[in-house]
Formats: structure tokens, sequence, C-alpha cells
């Protein structure tokens, strides 16, 4: 077997044009070629800020108020949310360079080749969360604009038309693929940017930053329960990028510096404290409203009513198609007979009824809760065990050996136990039920222990103790084979001797009959 565990310098590989935004893509999770490394680390933080720098993240930043606190209360929450969920996300950047593949199918390596469908799980999870969410506001925006300038009536069928033709906009812009999309968010980019600077303007007569309801507003019962809810919730935005970063940095060459990739992601969510501070500061202006968005509409001076349309177009695909590219990029590998086109359509039909349903029939605060505290308790702990081993294996990936699964095989390096690597899928399962059994995000998600604290969530510290402390002990306690690690050797823990399982075809996968008919 060809040993490709260690990454060689491809500085001198002549890279191919960088195709077309209007050209629609056709690779799926395979590796790619080095001469296809046509993005940089600006790209990587321009495409993170774009995607985030929208009315999806505008809603997060209102929810600190909304729980009660006062507007400097709702600040700390926010700096202290973001800053903590960025650099849990920063590792996941590395990725996608040195395998050439998403993050979900690099997860392969330490949760194995059919364990990685954990990654898959927690991709959809997150798309389906934030799709909507863009979706939602965007429209909304969208319907309380046209009430404001044109008098037409809210109701549940505008709404309707409305969200379908965002929600399929935005279907379009993921078929067409990664570069269509990195066009998007640089115009997301500049003007968003611009219209929610433009809120000092708009609102400077009327905003109060001594905005404070007082102690008996607090949603939890007092200070610091509140304050913790408020800062998990801003958390979830950056957290929620994790799955989906190597979908686009596996288009950088391998060779980026890792300093330039923390950077990129630092500096990319860095920058959503523009659209947070938006959420914080207008809604204390429209504070005791059951809906944001169109509330905000009818507060605004009318020139800046229309330019919310501008932002709440925009906005929504920028945050919709990066949430659901990766998904339908990574579904069609978890279901080899639809290609990445297919899974994109298949996946955004079904989020697009999750809108409706939860939209028009349930509660939107409930909703969002309940997905923030899914993807925080259960992601965080599959990114902690990510970036540990990354540092335990010294960044060395064999590409071709994680493709196994993929390509309808067995066996090879990461087939550890019929797929899965026990290690890795253990630590993450005890850690996220035992996340989930501390968390408090009312009025879905209410674990019997979270009282345990005086109503503090306790769940992210217990989900990255617990991740971190059951992993490196597996490591430990049962060391991994030798061919897992480069020829240096592993970080830390111990190696052992094992044969190395060959590489068959496995003739009962999908993938292998895929693979057969597209031979065919």
């Amino acid at each position: 077997m060809t040993d490709n565990r260690v990454v060689v310098d491809h500085s001198d590989v002549a890279l191919n044009a960088r195709p077309r935004a209007t050209e629609i893509e056709q690779r799926g999770i395979d590796t790619v070629p080095d001469a296809d490394r046509t993005s940089t680390w600006v790209d990587l933080m321009r495409i993170q800020f774009g995607g985030a720098n929208t009315f999806a993240t505008v809603l997060l930043g209102t929810f600190p108020i909304v729980l009660g606190l006062s507007f400097w209360e709702a600040v700390g929450a926010t700096v202290l949310g973001l800053a903590v969920g960025i650099l849990v996300l920063m590792p996941m950047g590395l990725f996608g360079p040195k395998t050439g593949t998403n993050n979900a199918v690099s997860s392969g390596a330490f949760f194995g080749v059919r364990g990685r469908v954990v990654g898959s799980f927690l991709s959809l999870l997150t798309a389906v969360a934030f799709y909507s969410i863009s979706v939602w506001v965007g429209g909304d925006a969208l319907v309380g604009a046209l009430n404001r300038l044109l008098g037409v009536p809210d109701s549940v069928g505008l709404r309707t038309l409305i969200y379908g033709v965002i929600g399929l906009i935005v279907i379009i812009v993921v078929v067409y693929g990664y570069q269509f999309m990195l066009l998007i968010n640089k115009t997301a980019v500049i003007a968003n940017s611009v219209l929610f600077l433009l809120a000092i303007v708009a609102f400077s007569g009327t905003f109060d930053a001594g905005y404070d309801p007082g102690p008996e507003a607090y949603a939890l019962g007092s200070f610091w329960p509140t304050f913790v809810l408020s800062a998990l919730i801003v958390m979830s935005n950056p957290v929620s990028f994790g799955a989906f970063l190597g979908d686009w940095s596996r288009y950088i060459p391998a060779t980026t510096p890792a300093r330039k990739l923390f950077g990129a992601t630092a500096l990319g969510q860095g920058l959503t404290i523009i659209p947070f501070l938006f959420g914080v500061a207008t809604a204390t202006l429209v504070a005791g409203e059951a809906d944001y968005v169109f509330a905000l509409i009818q507060e605004s001076p009318l020139w800046y009513a229309v330019l919310l349309m501008v932002v709440a177009f925009i906005g929504g695909l920028s945050t919709g198609s990066t949430s659901l590219y990766g998904t339908g990029l990574d579904f069609s590998s978890v279901f080899p007979r639809f290609s990445r086109v297919q899974a994109t359509i298949f996946i955004g039909v079904i989020a697009f009824l999750f809108i409706l349903l939860g939209r028009l029939f349930f509660d939107l605060l409930g909703a969002v809760n309940a997905f923030v505290g899914a993807i925080i308790v259960t992601t965080v702990p599959w990114m902690i065990i990510m970036a540990i081993g990354y540092f335990v294996r010294r960044g060395s990936f064999d590409r071709s050996d994680l493709q196994v699964f993929n390509r309808g095989e067995t066996g090879g390096r990461y087939w550890f136990s019929n797929g899965v690597n026990w290690r890795g899928m253990v630590a993450w399962v005890v850690s996220a039920v035992l996340g989930l059994l501390f968390a408090y995000f009312p009025p879905v998600i209410e674990g019997p222990l979270s009282g345990v604290a005086g109503g503090v969530d306790l769940s992210l510290i217990v989900a990255i103790v617990s991740a971190a402390v059951l992993y490196i002990g597996a490591l430990m306690l049962f060391p991994e084979p030798t061919y897992v690690f480069p020829p240096d050797g592993p970080r830390v823990v111990r190696e052992q001797s094992a044969p190395l399982t060959p590489i068959e075809t496995d003739h009962r996968s999908g993938a292998a009959k895929a693979a057969a008919r597209r031979a065919g």
C-alpha cells in the first residue's frame, strides 16, 4: 500500500485556472487534487464572515435582550460567547488543506470511516437549523418591508410565498457550488457590513445604551443563569461552522501555514461582532414585541426600512447557502446513489418543510433554543476530539484511506473495528449525553441535572471536559495501531503494533454499486 501519510511540499504544483462562478461544481467529497487548490486563507475568512454577517446572526444577537439582560450585560454575554466559540472553532480549519476533503470525511481518521457519519449527522442538524433561521428572518424582514412600504397585509400565505422564493434561490446558489457561494459571500461581506453600520445613523435618536429592564426581567430568575444561557446561544453561531470549514478549506493548498488558517477563522468570526451588536442594540428598541424583525421594520426610518430588505435578501442567500452546501455535499457520500446536486435539492426540500412547520405552527423562540442547545452539546465534544486527534497524529493523514467508505470499500488505516474507532465514538457519545443531562435550553431541552449549579448551564463545560478526558484516556489505555501515525510517531500517547486490514471492495455497499453503474 502506498504511504500517503506525510504531506509533501506542493508549492511547485502548477495550479489550474479557478473555475467560473457560473460553472456548476461537479466535485463531491472526493480528494481535491493539489492543482485545483486555488483558494486562499482570505477566501476562508471571507466566506465565514459573509455567511455569518446576516440577519440569522442578528436574530441570535437579540436573545440576550429577549432573555432579560440589560444592554451592557448583553454586550458582555455576546463578547464572551463569541470569543469562546472562536477558540473552539479555530482548529477545524486545519483539516481540509491536509486531507483535501470535508471535515466529516476527515473525522474518519478518529471515528473510523464508517463512524464518521457522526459528523454527517451533526452537519445535517446544523444545516437545517441555520438554513431555516436564515430563510425565516430574511422572509420576515421582506414581509415587514412590504407591509411598511406598500401596505401589503401580513398573512400566512404571503410568508409562505416569500419563504419559498428565498429558499429556492438558496438551493439554486448551492447547486452551482463553491465558487458561486464565494461570489455571493464577497458581496455580503461589503453590503451587509455597510448596512449594519448605517444603523448608527438610523437609530441615533432612539437608541439608549442605558436600557435595563431590571432584575425581575431575567428569564431564568437571576443574572448568572440568564447570562450563561445568552453566551451559549451566541456561541452556537461560530460553533455551527465546525462541521463546514473543511467544505471550503479543502480548496486551500496543503502548504498553507496553520497560523493563516487560524487567523482566517479568528478574523472572519470576530467580525461577526457587527451583526451581533446590531441585534443587541436594535432588540432594545422593540423589546416586548413578539416578532422582532417585523417590529424593527416598523420602528426604522423609511429609508432604512428599504435597506433592511436588501440586508434580509443578501443575508438569506449567504447564510442559507453556507449551511446547505456542506450537508448536500456530505449526504451524497453517505448515500452514494445521490449526486451532490441531487442531495442538495433533497436536503433543501426537507429543510423547507421544516421551515413551514416551525415558523407557521410552532414557537420560533423555542425552536431556535432547541436547535442551538443540540448543536452546542453534540458538536463541541466532536470538535474537541477532532482537535486532540489532530495534535496527537501531528496533522498526518492518509488521504486515500479516508475515502474507503465513499468508494464502497473496507479496510485501510482507518478501518479499526468494522469501520468504527470506538475510542473516539465512545468519548463522543458519553460526553454528548452528559452534556444533555446538564443542558438547559427551555422549553424543549431541560436536562435532569440542569439545576445542580443554581440554574447555571454547565452543559458546555461538562461536554468539553468529559470529551477530552475520555478520549485521551482511551488513547493512553488502549493505544492505536502504529500505522495511523506518521513515521515520527504520536504526541503524548503510545502506539502499538497491529496488522493493517487490506482494502477490499464491499460489493454490498451503495458506493460500490454506484461506482459500478458509473463504470458501466
